[in-house]
């Protein structure tokens, strides 16, 4: 009955959308609406394997009828989703807008601080804490902002996601909105920054209660569970599951919740976190009037496979497959609602990943004998303090290692009026010492040197001067980092796929590699407007030429 209402609820939608198709495009190939399907931890190897089992207006829709970069990576040192996300939103690297990690130390402010947290701007939507966030710290426009520049203010911004960092840095500074999920709330949430007054058709959709929904239900698989060949067995996987204790089907998402302390948090981790994601998008495009007249919208809607708890099931699970089958429906449900609504002739979408994901290291060892391991970073950084602390003097030498990035204690170092830069060389030659860590480079190599389309340019991409460590580790491939008792979210994995479909698209494929940079720089090209003058990413030729 409650899904019959919401069906209901979101129908109410469709007949001031279908009378809005009046319009005529400027051209045949200027879109109405740019629509950014974006996939959290979206491995290529999933396409194909899963293919058979798709149906036929999502994943099959976009591969059989669009073009395919079938060799397509973020060349960023650092893979993590704040990374990548001001990447693909603003079409240059680390280097330039900034976000170099979730978290760097501000040497200015003397503190460390997070690439999206801002106590300047409250939440909007709900009473917790989880809205105080801005783009603030992104250095380089976005896509969307380029559109309001160019437009004087006429083009549409919008982004839905389930996590606050996708949503904030796909949206940028001058997006009309932003929207995530509320992990202590489950209601769908904003910042001030992006919304002064929470629309009230947000309130409505709220109402609704989506998240407590389905928290009354159990996660069973959406196909018949002996027919996921494609995945291996969790005994074989070893896999850890929920808590470390429920990894197999059905599961109990009302005592999942309950074993989480009560937080909502556990949604992003199933398939239902998807399904909030898709129907608040859809609540949204009529009720912004999202395409409705002939200047070009942008809207990013950003999903999740299995979020953090990915790495506790791996991507060869059941799991993993049966939350790629429900995506499949709702990328398919999307894509119905937009062609009924402009139809494909004024759309462009793109679909990609944000980041992929790894193998885990124990199964590519034991299964196929891959020169793979277990990094950890803990022991290693315990053993460089003491190192420090012989050389130098025993004293808090390492301020902060995080995400691949150690940050010396500039104050002690210039108290004791020592070299900076020899400092720095003297921890990377420690840390290239170590099995798994394929390189270790100090900042003022990474400064003083050049090292394009070489196994170090990454780290020339991700080092911003003002932000960086005082060293940045790449680890070998197959090897994984892994603490004792801290999860670790890592992937050597760089590759995603990118496939576009809609306004002027022809079928194809294009072997040639591609950039995350890339994608800016094209819808731009399709829009016949400039890039923004930061974009460091070049125009994929291949789609735009007849």
């Amino acid at each position: 009955m409650f899904k019959k209402f919401l069906t209901l609820f979101l129908g109410f939608c469709i007949p001031f959308f279908v009378l809005a198709q009046g319009h005529t495009t400027i051209s045949a190939n200027t879109p109405r609406v740019v629509v950014g399907i974006v996939i959290e931890d979206f491995n290529p190897d999933y396409i194909e394997r899963y293919w058979d089992k798709f149906g036929e207006g999502g994943f099959q829709r976009l591969y059989s009828r669009g073009f395919i970069c079938a060799n397509h990576h973020y060349d960023n040192l650092i893979q993590r989703p704040t990374v990548n996300m001001a990447t693909l939103s603003t079409g240059t690297t680390p280097s330039r807008h900034g976000i170099i990690n979730d978290n760097w130390i501000d040497r200015l402010k003397g503190k460390e601080v997070n690439a999206i947290r801002d106590d300047l701007f409250i939440t909007v939507g709900s009473d917790s804490r989880e809205g105080d966030r801005s783009a603030m710290k992104l250095m380089t426009p976005t896509l969307g902002d380029q559109l309001k520049l160019v437009t004087k203010g006429k083009s549409r911004v919008f982004t839905v996601a389930l996590n606050d960092y996708s949503a904030v840095l796909a949206a940028g500074h001058a997006a009309d909105g932003a929207y995530w999920f509320d992990k202590t709330s489950g209601k769908m949430i904003s910042s001030s920054y992006y919304v002064e007054n929470f629309p009230t058709w947000a309130f409505d959709y709220n109402g609704l209660k989506m998240a407590d929904s389905y928290f009354g239900e159990k996660w069973t698989t959406f196909k018949d569970q002996i027919s996921y060949t494609e995945s291996i067995s969790d005994m074989t996987l070893k896999e850890p599951g929920y808590f470390g204790k429920y990894n197999s089907f059905p599961f109990d998402m009302g005592k999942l919740k309950k074993e989480s302390g009560g937080s909502y948090k556990i949604m992003k981790t199933t398939p239902y976190g998807n399904t909030i994601v898709k129907d608040f998008t859809l609540q949204m495009i009529p009720k912004e009037q999202i395409g409705y007249d002939l200047v070009p919208d942008l809207l990013t809607v950003v999903f999740s496979s299995m979020d953090y708890e990915r790495n506790s099931f791996g991507p060869f699970s059941a799991e993993m497959e049966d939350t790629y089958l429900r995506l499949d429906k709702e990328i398919a449900d999307l894509l119905k609602y937009l062609e009924g609504g402009y139809g494909t002739d004024n759309i462009l979408v793109y679909l990609t990943g944000l980041t992929s994901i790894s193998y885990p290291a124990d199964y590519l060892k034991e299964k196929y004998r891959m020169t793979a391991g277990i990094f950890n970073p803990e022991s290693a950084i315990a053993l460089l303090k003491s190192y420090l602390n012989i050389k130098y003097g025993v004293d808090n030498w390492v301020e902060l290692f995080t995400n691949q990035q150690v940050y010396l204690n500039h104050e002690l170092i210039e108290k004791k009026k020592m070299d900076l830069r020899e400092v720095q060389v003297t921890v990377a030659s420690f840390l290239n010492q170590f099995a798994g860590i394929a390189y270790a480079k100090a900042a003022q190599e990474i400064e003083a040197d050049n090292f394009p389309g070489g196994p170090l340019e990454p780290f020339q991409n991700n080092y911003h001067i003002k932000r960086s460590g005082d060293v940045l580790i790449k680890y070998e491939d197959g090897w994984q980092p892994k603490d004792k008792f801290n999860p670790v979210d890592y992937t050597d994995n760089n590759q995603v796929p990118l496939v576009w479909y809609g306004a002027g698209i022809t079928k194809g494929t294009t072997l040639r590699r591609t950039s995350a940079t890339d994608i800016v720089p094209t819808i731009a090209a399709f829009l016949g407007i400039a890039p923004p003058g930061s974009v460091t990413g070049k125009v994929i030729d291949e789609l735009i030429k007849k």
